[in-house]
């Protein structure tokens, strides 16, 4: 009698790679609950790995420290974003004759989307690639297996130390964001564009509630969390080599920016789905 699985070749391997999905979603789970729940290990056996791994992720080490150190990363792009709200948000609303409301656009996008959204794609970008690309290197060279050898908790060491790192250095980061933003959307608008400062400072001012400013920190630090837990895995379980990190980092960029999206999206329609929360008082 013939096998069902002769007949239905197409469908076994359906089955099989949906079942293998399963399996990577499952163990991924498992991953970030073990690394969550090793976070206390960190605090009472590997402070001194905690300390280094924060003074790495902020400022970086050696030459990379001037240039390519995370905070600078994050500064540019952020006083980048910032100049492009001054030039299309001025731009825009001078067509309607409306371009004093500049400071209004500043004080709402900047806050709810652009901060922690940058943030996120320089967390992304530097220090989860840069955690993927270490535990990579570690498992393919046997350092981690190295590290059980001698009785070192390899997840609350390796991962939860990460995890925790990266939450601590997101608050700095994330202010650092918001206040290179609101430097270069009021230079743009005052000093390129000649808008009064007065004016700008009035609307801007007005429409600034210090709740979206909480709430934009706390989105911050929930995509921090998002973010290194996505490459952590991602470098724990790499393998193939060389060329077996490469692709765990593409992975792993690919994954946290996509969750962190839908995060700030999820998080964005939480708390203003209802009501926009617009402050008018000033």
């Amino acid at each position: 009698m013939t096998q069902p699985s002769t007949l239905f070749p197409r469908l076994r391997a359906n089955t099989r790679r949906a079942a293998n999905a399963w399996h990577r979603i499952g163990f991924q789970a498992a991953f970030y609950g073990r690394t969550i729940g090793s976070i206390s290990d960190v605090f009472t056996s590997y402070r001194l790995e905690l300390v280094r791994l924060i003074a790495q992720m902020s400022l970086g080490t050696g030459a990379l420290a001037v240039i390519g150190g995370t905070v600078v990363v994050i500064g540019f792009l952020t006083l980048s974003a910032g100049a492009l709200i001054a030039v299309q948000g001025y731009h825009s609303l001078s067509n309607i004759g409306i371009e004093a409301l500049t400071g209004f656009v500043a004080a709402y996008l900047n806050v709810r989307l652009i901060a922690p959204l940058i943030a996120g794609i320089g967390l992304a970008a530097t220090i989860g690639a840069g955690a993927t690309a270490q535990l990579g290197a570690m498992r393919i060279s046997e350092e981690i297996d190295a590290l059980e050898v001698i009785g070192i908790r390899t997840v609350a060491y390796l991962a939860s130390s990460r995890v925790i790192a990266g939450i601590v250095v997101v608050l700095p980061l994330y202010s650092i964001a918001v206040l290179m933003s609101f430097l270069a959307a009021r230079f743009g608008t005052t000093a390129v564009y000649g808008q009064s400062p007065g004016v700008y400072d009035h609307y801007f001012n007005t429409f600034l509630n210090p709740m979206d400013l909480l709430w934009s920190c706390l989105t911050a630090v929930a995509m921090a969390v998002v973010i290194m837990l996505v490459h952590t895995y991602y470098g724990f379980t790499a393998s193939g080599g060389p060329a077996g990190v490469g692709e765990a980092v593409g992975k792993a960029v690919r994954t946290s920016l996509v969750v962190a999206v839908l995060l700030v999206l999820a998080i964005t329609l939480t708390i203003y789905g209802q009501s926009p929360n617009l402050n008018l008082s000033g």
